[in-house]
């Protein structure tokens, strides 16, 4: 009766070692900056890269009507003399 307990322990410990070794292989997916990770593609994968713009989503037009009104100041003053 020794023996099989033993037997039994052992078995359940291979087993435990082995369910937990298995996790290890297993991987959660998770989302990271639109991708889902890991994935197979993921090592080779472009990723596109779009650089950092101004927070003023309306700079280009700003900067155009100040050039503007800097123009229409100068024609103003070169008007009244």
């Amino acid at each position: 009766m020794k023996i099989t307990s033993r037997r039994t322990l052992w078995g359940l410990v291979l087993l435990a070692s082995v369910c937990l070794s298995s996790l290890g292989t297993l991987g959660c997916q998770v989302d990271v900056g639109g991708q889902t990770l890991p994935s197979p593609y993921y090592l080779t994968d472009d990723v596109q890269y779009f650089p950092r713009g101004h927070e003023f989503k309306l700079y280009n037009e700003a900067a155009t009507m100040k050039a503007f009104n800097e123009q229409v100041a100068r024609q103003q003053q070169q008007q009244a003399r």
